[in-house]
């Protein structure tokens, strides 16, 4: 009697098991990047998309682009419209902490559900290659002169692109306040207008501009790694350049609000399984992007924390009172 037990316990275990698998390859899943294509979050979506389906963790990806106001209009689209949706993720990161503030959005974070922290990136800033600027010292030197005539250009407002050329001219001495910067919604739009001679220098994440700097059409002035890129060797650091300056542009996946504790899960553990995945692991290496995962839980503590964070440093340098 207890052997037959025994042997129906380890059968329906094995059943498990073979549910758990198919119901990951059934997923269907829609992810949202509430930017314009080109950008870090739309590279992001679409890098799940392909590791999700190449692995065989989702039977098929969607991915949307709802431009806009550092994202704040893809994430009131998520917390009004897709409310108890268990297949629909949203990319976002650092940027949108930011964005939420500056724009005093009706919505935030808090009102979605925390999947996982992915990735994170160090920040890159750019000149053309026939710029008269080819150091953090000669861009420094003319921060210091005026500010303002120093055009910016990088993605949302209030995001990290906005605060890292705010806390260069702070960390160099000049007004923070007083810096020009054009915010644009997607990457390939801050390269067009760079390489049409609209800006002075351009803020971005590495891989975003890797095609123009290897071209010849960008000069790197300075990364904010503490140390320099295994993908960009030639690229020097900010911090070797004697200008104490160090940012991480991390990105992550929330939920809509209202999905079921399964449904939660169900995210998560795909979450987990694609950042484990050989796929993932290539694409990372690829896109020069950092391996900053954090499961369910522990992501909704840091999203707690940096939230703080984030409104520290927009306050010291004068994005928002």
């Amino acid at each position: 009697m207890l052997t037959s037990i025994l042997r129906r316990g380890a059968f329906a275990t094995l059943a498990l098991a073979g549910l758990t698998t198919a119901a990951f390859a059934q997923m269907e899943l829609k992810i949202m990047a509430p930017a314009a294509p080109g950008g870090g979050w739309d590279g992001t979506a679409r890098s799940m998309q392909q590791a999700l389906t190449a692995s065989g963790i989702a039977k098929s990806v969607q991915v949307t682009n709802v431009p806009g106001a550092g994202g704040t209009i893809g994430l009131a689209q998520l917390v009004n419209s897709s409310k108890g949706d268990g297949s629909t993720l949203m990319v976002n990161g650092f940027v949108m902490v930011g964005a939420i503030l500056l724009n005093k959005s009706p919505v935030d974070l808090t009102q979605t559900t925390p999947i996982a922290r992915l990735t994170a990136e160090a920040l890159v800033v750019v000149v053309p290659a026939e710029s008269p600027i080819k150091t953090a010292k000669d861009l420094a030197d003319r921060v210091k002169a005026d500010p303002a005539k120093v055009i910016w250009a990088g993605g949302s407002a209030g995001g990290a692109d906005h605060i890292l050329a705010a806390l260069f001219a702070g960390t160099v001495g000049a007004d923070a306040s007083k810096i020009n910067y054009i915010p644009f919604s997607g990457g390939g739009e801050a390269l067009a207008a760079m390489l049409g001679g609209r800006v002075t220098a351009g803020v971005s994440g590495y891989g975003e501009f890797e095609g123009q700097i290897k071209a010849g059409k960008l000069r790197v002035i300075g990364v904010t790694s503490p140390k320099r890129l295994t993908n960009a060797p030639d690229a020097p650091t900010f911090k070797e350049q004697g200008v104490d300056l160090e940012l991480l542009n991390w990105r992550s996946v929330v939920a809509p609000p209202g999905i079921s504790a399964e449904q939660r899960k169900a995210l998560a553990d795909a979450m987990d399984k694609m950042v484990k995945s050989k796929e993932w692991a290539e694409i990372l290496k690829a896109r020069g992007w950092d391996d900053a995962y954090l499961a369910s839980a522990e992501f909704e503590t840091f999203l707690k924390a940096e939230k703080a964070r984030v409104e520290g440093v927009m306050k010291t340098v004068g994005l928002i009172k």
